[in-house]
């Protein structure tokens, strides 16, 4: 039958009951099928917590600014699906989605009695795969989903893979603790090949996993260094490679991590064929740092208040929201915030706490299965800050008025929580 991509994206949630499922069997299975295509000359993985997206966005503008042909593999999307999967700077359009879905339905045996299950999200990476393989691609730059052993990205070895940070998330697939999650995510590495440690402080868990598959560790404070001043800032790597850059044009302070990052990644992709040091490198990198663009990473919207909307939905990046906040104006903050059940919503609220003036609750299970509900959220809040102002409203539209209705001129709003926040807001903006 012909489903157009709604159908398909419908039928893919259906067609298997699991809506995780981690291993890499069966994906593999359905990807030698189709004849294991390298997906691009060379491979970067991008894993981690937190700053995966923002990292491949970097990632992204530095390579094309480089004039290379880059493919991109993201999730979730914020407003369409078609953002996952971008090639030479444009999002994949229906028809080329649908004719690969079309491919993968054929090679997991859909008619067979046999026929092989794939996720919802492994639909969608065998489709990334399938089309970057298509597109005679320079660099392919894939984001890792949850965890990082066991993703259905992890089928691809990367030229060079980055572990942004690891923090404490999806601790029921991953593991209790920071050393349990740094293992899982550890397994995007190779032997033999680079591994970008972009944290300060990764957890021994982490590093020894790495050290125990042969990858060519490099780390954040070791082998690089970022070095911040009044109107710009400095990368320098061990070997006496630098480069005095601008600032990047994503807001917050944990940029510089990601941009730190995503630039020893092309540093160690580029270290043996060309001088990393060159004018060309130098003009790369200075012009991905200042037209990288991504959506819901402290994204300004305008108006007076001032919108602010961001993705940040555990307490790692709420503590990245803080040091934001910290490092502004003085103003009155009011918060729009909405949850998914199975996150740490007290250790988010935790570490915003007297930050925000107002909490502007929204309920999301309207928006999906996991959405928490309104109540529930309310009585977290109760619980972690009991002196906190708050009101309660059923979805996320409700929220955004009464935060809007109650901020006066000169002060803040800050939307975040999750990507069902976000979403929200941008499409009411982007009407």
């Amino acid at each position: 039958m012909t489903r157009n991509l709604a159908e398909w994206l419908t039928y893919q949630e259906r067609v298997n009951v699991h809506s995780i499922e981690l291993g890499l069997d069966r994906v593999r299975e359905v990807w030698q099928r189709m004849g294991a295509p390298a997906p691009a000359h060379r491979v970067i993985t991008v894993g981690g917590t937190n700053g995966k997206g923002s990292t491949v966005a970097l990632l992204e503008a530095m390579l094309t600014a480089a004039g290379l042909r880059v493919g991109t593999f993201t999730s979730p999307h914020l407003l369409e699906y078609n953002e996952r999967i971008r090639i030479d700077g444009a999002n994949a359009d229906d028809a080329m989605l649908i004719a690969s879905f079309e491919r993968i339905e054929a090679a997991r045996g859909a008619t067979l009695d046999n026929a092989i299950p794939l996720t919802y999200f492994e639909f969608g990476t065998l489709a990334a795969l399938d089309l970057f393989a298509r597109a005679g691609l320079d660099v392919a730059v894939l984001e890792v989903g949850l965890g990082g052993r066991l993703d259905a990205v992890n089928i691809i070895d990367a030229d060079v893979a980055i572990v942004t940070t690891v923090d404490l998330d999806h601790m029921d697939w991953l593991g209790p603790n920071r050393d349990s999650i740094g293992r899982e995510k550890a397994g995007i590495a190779r032997a033999g090949r680079p591994v970008i440690v972009g944290q300060m402080d990764p957890p021994d868990g982490l590093l020894d996993a790495l050290a125990a598959c042969g990858a060519r560790v490099e780390r954040a404070g070791r082998d690089f260094q970022v070095e911040r001043h009044a109107d710009g800032w400095r990368w320098q790597h061990r070997d006496g490679s630098a480069m005095e850059l601008p600032n990047p044009a994503l807001a917050a302070p944990v940029q510089f991590a990601n941009a730190a990052a995503a630039i020893a990644a092309l540093h160690a992709l580029w270290v043996d064929d060309m001088s990393f040091a060159s004018k060309d490198v130098f003009a790369a990198v200075s012009t991905g740092l200042h037209e990288v663009r991504v959506p819901a990473r402290l994204q300004s919207l305008g108006g007076d208040p001032l919108l602010i909307v961001d993705v940040g939905h555990n307490p790692q990046a709420a503590r990245a929201l803080a040091e934001w906040l910290d490092a502004q104006p003085a103003t009155c903050v009011h918060a729009v915030y909405g949850a998914l059940a199975d996150k740490d919503v007290a250790g988010v609220i935790g570490a915003l706490g007297s930050r925000i003036a107002h909490w502007h609750l929204a309920g999301l299970d309207r928006v999906s299965p996991r959405g928490l509900v309104v109540t529930a959220l309310a009585a977290i809040l109760r619980r972690t800050l009991p002196q906190a102002p708050f009101d309660a409203h059923d979805d996320v539209a409700a929220a955004l008025a009464a935060a809007r209705a109650a901020a006066q001129p000169g002060e803040c709003i800050l939307a975040f929580g999750s990507f069902f926040v976000a979403a929200a807001i941008v499409a009411e903006r982007t009407d």
